[in-house]
């Protein structure tokens, strides 16, 4: 600083001077230097790493006389010239002692966008104490040692990015550059503290800003760390298992995606991804976290994608006489990781680099064939130009012995139309004679080599034999060959590019015609319409069938599989019909070598369609696949799909290729593993997915068990037992649809286990296809719900189902069961279980009920008529003891209130509708009406029979018949009884029986003598009041309703109040309006009336909250504002006087729905009276809404600006 001419801001940026400032450090160093130089860790800088010479030379002034200004300051120092070098540091410490703080942090931000940033001054600038406003001298630089971590350490590899874009962000962020100072602000105006401090606190800002971004890259290298290695050593040694995105990846990627849409204006869609993105700042770069340049954009990513990239090598801090305490913990494990990574980068470079020798030694080849080709056209040019035509007969002679004596480079299945061209163009210099033996000549030549060299010599021969047939006509001219030649180029042909080199040689045989399809349908299939795309599979198909190269018929079949983006269902079975065609053409061997791959690599794809392919395939090649590679790889495949797929289409298909699966398996090892798959499809939350097992896999699986003859022992006993498993632990509570999941295979399993038993007869062996056989009938059967379900498809054929038919009813009618082991297993095992568990599920679950009923319904007309007459119905009866005798005994009549009675009563008794039958069916339920009125007996099972047989307007007429029968009885309980079940069957009946049987019946039982009959009549009366339309026959059911209320003798009938009440409650709400506001709701306030005065307390309580229920659903309804005023609140306030006293909890209910009865009330009279107002309100809306819209459609707002509405707000 004393020489008046030094400029301390020429930095010298030589290497060598660099060297020799490191040499000479020692000498220029103070003490505190040296106590700061030792502070630092061992991968810091010395702090007098980057000195700078201080030339005497002006800053414009690089050289002087010709010398780099370097070169003379290393002579400066080398040989103590005369200069006076002062080190940067020195200056720096200089200013700080000297209070320059300004021109201190000029220099260090010139020092900063040059890449030489001091260790003396960031320590100082680091340092907020060192700002703070003091009095009295400037205190002393105090050195501090800031390691490798400190808030601004810049990594190493991030400065050759700051050193080019830091001149315009320090500029930017600070204002006390030399550029950027405004000089005014230092005037002696009084000012200048305060625009000081405004520049320091602009200079820590952005040091903090520098320091989050140093921390963001200590994070960078902490999140690229965070995969193990063990687990990288895992992605690395099995290449399907893709390492997943890391969380720098994501933002990386997320920064370029934002940036590609915003570029291709497709800002809605920017806008959308940033607000998913909230967690990112897409203007910025930096926000990314990557400690990295910016990569290029999208596009520029994806044309540079097949392109050779360099090798990124490694580098490493190498430092010298360092303790290896000192060192970083992670400093030796960092090595082998970047080795190992190294390592898999070249493997992955050297694997593309063999691709592309590949493709460039079969470009050589052809080019060196081309070459060759055009060098013996040349030498026969020359020879036709320079001799009569009797030398150039010679020299083609000679000409045929040297080349054709070689073997063409592609074996001759080429015939080139570029050599024949040129030949024919150069040949019309001459005689036509010679030209023509030079034709003819070549061609020979050509026959030759390609006979010698092809299997197909045969064929070879006959068309090189036409070929050397054709001559062409030449012109009788004396043009030169040149001039010829130079005319003819005029024809623009292309015989460079792939296409024109593909166009100018034509195949001549099978295997030549395969090799041009190979390399040409790659570049074919991307430029067809997809709708179209299924016209290729014929050609793909022939081509990867006949292909010699296994590399070729891969990607072919690759592009089979991918030809279709989403495939529809025409689209799809012409692909399987390929591929079913392709695996009879090729066989076991090369199915599983080349098609399974492409069906694994797409098993997760992400579209259904394709995974629907994927599982559609595995069925359709079944049968072409080795037995080992069809019970294993595609097992495990398709339980997979159909354990995690989605798609309910794509489990279906799954289901459905299994089930082809079982109809191939002959492992027995795998029987249980096809059971768990059973399971697994019934249990499927899809209906498509359980039709499918039904339809199809049960069946398969059930012929396979068959066959393995575990059908009756293991398979059928399973299911029974998991029924019993699930009975036994739901006493609490039944899991219905598992229950419906067992019992609903155990009925697909039905067809099968008939079909055992054909099988398994004595009469078997004797049934053969003689004579007439009388036809099947065709409701012998169930409806099957499939043709495999169908018991002739399972026997064989209808004509052999016949045979055995006969013979089986003969064998049930005549010889009877013995040795016919497979039917006594029915008879003494699967049939006995079966009642037990009947008996044990629960009479009120309908569910259930029906279940069972279909089952045993299925059962008995499968196994015919004879059988369930002789084997099914006696087992029932044995249990039921429907006799006089035990009327009165509990333990004769605990069965009775069991399902057994409606199962057997539906599913039995119902299989056959001939008159005995029905006659049967009239006296069981009879009888059991009976039974259970005279001992009474809970009437669940009566009722659950009178429910599922209601369901079927065939039995309507059968059920009047069995309650007339009550009707008529002589005990009154009965009479009851038939009463009751009259309120089950009426939903059901239509109106035309009801007014001609129910009606009459009905009258008939309320004029009883016994009270108790009367009042069992008042529940089917509501239900015809809820259910009938017909005027006059609910005029006659509201004169009945009303003698029971108004008739002197039924004033102090506690009970009948109590069952009208309740009926009331429970048809008011679904009944006719009008008989709901003229007959129920002044009934219910009489009653409520009188019950005030009801004297006997528990008689009160009991109507109090009958009427506490009726009240509750009547309040749902509309009720006029008359009704409510002179019934609906007065018998409310009558409640709730009864209920001050009985019930208080309910008395506060009440007193809220008076409340709130009495508010509509009184809204209802506010209401019409604002009635105009609200009209009034409603067209002023429309008529701003109506403006509004026409002002938006007058808007001509560009796309910009509407994506800037939506911009969301940072």
């Amino acid at each position: 600083m004393a020489a008046g001419n030094v400029n301390p801001f020429n930095v010298s940026d030589s290497e060598d001077e660099a060297e020799q400032r490191q040499d000479g450090a020692d000498t220029e160093r103070s003490p505190s230097d040296e106590a700061q130089g030792h502070s630092l860790g061992p991968f810091s800088p010395p702090a007098y790493s980057e000195p700078a010479a201080l030339l005497s030379s002006n800053r414009t002034s690089p050289s002087v006389d010709g010398i780099p200004a370097s070169a003379a300051a290393v002579a400066g120092i080398g040989g103590g010239g005369a200069e006076t070098r002062v080190s940067l540091d020195a200056i720096a410490a200089q200013l700080l002692r000297d209070q320059y703080i300004l021109t201190a942090l000029e220099l260090h931000t010139e020092l900063l966008e040059a890449g030489r940033e001091l260790p003396r001054l960031r320590d100082y600038f680091s340092n907020p104490g060192n700002f703070e406003r003091q009095s009295g001298t400037p205190p002393a630089c105090k050195e501090q040692a800031v390691g490798p971590g400190g808030p601004l350490t810049v990594q190493v590899q991030d400065r050759k990015r700051r050193k080019k874009d830091a001149l315009m962000r320090d500029r930017a962020g600070s204002i006390s550059t030399l550029d950027s100072l405004d000089f005014a602000r230092y005037s002696d105006d009084g000012n200048r503290e305060s625009d000081e401090r405004v520049a320091v606190l602009e200079f820590e800002l952005r040091k903090a800003k520098e320091t989050i971004q140093a921390l963001r890259a200590n994070l960078t290298q902490a999140a690229e760390c965070e995969i193990p290695s063990q687990e990288r050593k895992n992605y690395k040694s099995s290449p399907e298992n893709q390492e997943p995105i890391r969380p720098l990846e994501k933002r990386a990627l997320n920064f370029l995606v934002n940036e590609y849409l915003l570029k291709n204006e497709y800002k809605l869609a920017s806008i959308t991804f940033s607000d998913e993105n909230d967690d990112q700042d897409f203007e910025l770069w930096d926000d990314v976290g990557l400690n990295i340049p910016k990569p290029p954009d999208l596009l520029q990513l994806y044309r540079n994608c097949g392109n050779i990239l360099p090798l990124h090598r490694d580098t490493v801090d190498v430092a010298v006489n360092v303790d290896p305490n000192d060192l970083p913990g992670d400093y030796f494990t960092q090595e082998p990781v970047q080795q190992t990574e190294a390592i898999q980068q070249q493997e992955e470079v050297v694997q593309e680099l063999e691709y592309q020798i590949g493709l460039l030694n079969s470009e050589k080849q052809s080019l060196a064939e081309q070459i060759k080709k055009l060098q013996s056209d040349i030498q026969a040019l020359q020879r036709n130009v320079s001799s009569e035509p009797t030398s150039a007969v010679k020299s083609t002679q000679s000409k045929e012995d040297t080349p054709c004596g070689k073997p063409p480079l592609d074996n001759g299945q080429y015939l080139d139309i570029r050599g024949v061209t040129e030949t024919d163009s150069s040949s019309d210099a001459n005689t036509t004679k010679t030209s023509n033996t030079t034709t003819t000549a070549t061609t020979d030549c050509t026959e030759r080599t390609t006979t010698a060299t092809q299997p197909h010599a045969k064929l070879k021969s006959q068309s090189q034999q036409g070929k050397s047939s054709v001559q062409f006509d030449q012109p009788n001219r004396k043009l030169s060959p040149a001039f010829h030649q130079a005319l003819l180029s005029f024809c623009r042909m292309s015989t460079d590019s792939r296409l024109g080199s593909e166009v100018s040689r034509i195949a001549d045989s099978e295997q030549s015609v395969m090799l041009m399809l190979g390399r040409c349908l790659p570049h074919i299939v991307p430029n067809v319409l997809l709708a179209k795309r299924e016209e290729l599979i014929p050609l793909i198909l022939c081509t990867a069938c006949l292909h010699p190269e296994p590399k070729e018929r891969d990607q072919l079949l690759h592009i089979l599989f991918n030809l279709i983006k989403r495939p529809d269902d025409e689209q799809r079975q012409m692909i399987l019909t390929g591929c079913v065609a392709f695996a009879r053409h090729v066989g076991p061997t090369r199915v599983e070598a080349e098609l399974l791959p492409q069906c694994w690599e797409q098993i997760n794809h992400k579209y259904p369609e394709r995974r629907l392919l994927v599982a559609e395939a595995c069925g359709a090649l079944a049968p072409y696949l080795p037995k080992e590679i069809r019970s294993s790889l595609v097992l495990s495949m398709l339980q997979q799909m159909l354990a995690e797929d989605k798609a309910d289409m794509v489990r279906e298909a799954v289901v459905k290729s299994l089930a082809i699966i079982m109809g191939y398996i002959d492992d027995p090892d795998k029987y249980s593993q096809g059971f768990e798959l059973m399971l697994l499809s019934l249990g499927d939350p899809s209906e498509r997915v359980v039709s499918a097992t039904h339809q199809v896999f049960i069946p398969a699986f059930a012929a396979w068990c068959t066959e393995l003859g575990n059908l009756q022992s293991q398979l059928i006993p399973s299911l029974l037992t998991r029924i019993e498993k699930l009975l036994k632990q739901g006493e609490y509570g039944l899991d219905e649809h598992k229950l419906h999941m067992y019992l609903s295979a155990l009925q697909s399993l039905i067809p099968s286990l008939f079909a055992v038993l054909l099988q398994n007869a004595p009469f078997t062996s004797r049934a053969k296809l003689q004579g007439d056989v009388p036809p099947i009938e065709v409701t012998r059967f169930p409806r099957p719900a499939s043709p495999l379900q169908d018991v002739a498809t399972i026997v064989g054929s209808r004509e052999q189902l016949a045979v055995l038919l006969q013979l089986y009813d003969h064998q049930l009618q005549h010889e009877g069961t013995t040795g016919w082991d497979s039917l006594l297993w029915v008879v003494n095992q699967f049939l006995p279980q079966l009642i037990e568990i009947v008996g044990r599920i629960n009479v009120t679950s309908s569910t259930c009920v029906h279940e069972f009923s279909r089952f045993f319904w299925r059962l008995c007309r499968t196994f015919g008529k004879i059988f369930t007459n002789t084997k099914v119905k006696p087992q029932f009866q044995e249990i039921l003891r429907l006799s006089e005798e035990n009327v009165d005994a509990s333990a004769g009549n605990g069965i009775l209130t069991k399902a057994t009675v409606p199962i057997y009563a539906t599913g039995v008794l119902t299989c056959y509708n001939q008159e005995e039958d029905r006659k049967l069916l009239v006296g069981f339920l009879e009888d059991v009406m009976t039974t259970l009125s005279l001992s009474h007996a809970p009437l669940d099972s009566l009722k659950a029979s009178f429910v599922e047989l209601g369901a079927n307007p065939a039995f309507h007429e059968l059920l009047l018949t069995v309650l007339w029968y009550g009707v008529v009885h002589t005990s009154a309980l009965v009479r009851c009884t038939a009463a009751r079940m009259f309120e089950l069957l009426v939903k059901g009946v239509n109106e035309t029986l009801v007014a001609q049987r129910v009606v009459p019946a009905l009258i008939t039982l309320s004029s009883d003598p016994e009270i108790s009959v009367r009042i069992s009549t008042i529940p089917a009366f509501g239900t015809i009041m809820e259910t009938v339309t017909q005027k006059e026959l609910l005029e006659r059911v509201k004169m009945q309703l009303a003698s029971f209320l108004e008739d002197p003798q039924y004033q102090d009938q506690h009970s009948l109040h109590m069952e009208i009440i309740k009926t009331f409650g429970r048809v008011g709400p679904n009944a006719e309006p009008r008989f709901r506001d003229e007959f129920v709701l002044p009934h219910l306030h009489k009653l409520a009336l009188c019950n005030n005065q009801q004297t006997v307390e528990s008689k009160r309580i009991d109507i109090a909250t009958q009427l506490f229920e009726a009240y509750s659903a009547l309040s749902c309804c509309f009720i006029s504002e008359e009704l409510m005023v002179n019934h609906f609140l007065p018998g409310l306030r009558c409640l709730r006087t009864d209920m001050e006293q009985l019930s208080p909890e309910h008395e506060v209910i009440l007193s809220s729905m008076i409340k709130e009865c009495e508010i509509k009330v009184e809204n209802k009279g506010i209401g019409e009276a604002q009635g105009s107002i609200s009209i009034a309100a409603s067209l002023v809306g429309e008529d701003a809404k109506t403006k509004f819209l026409s002002k938006m459609g007058q808007l001509t707002t560009s796309g910009a600006m509407l994506a800037n509405v939506f911009q969301r707000k940072k």
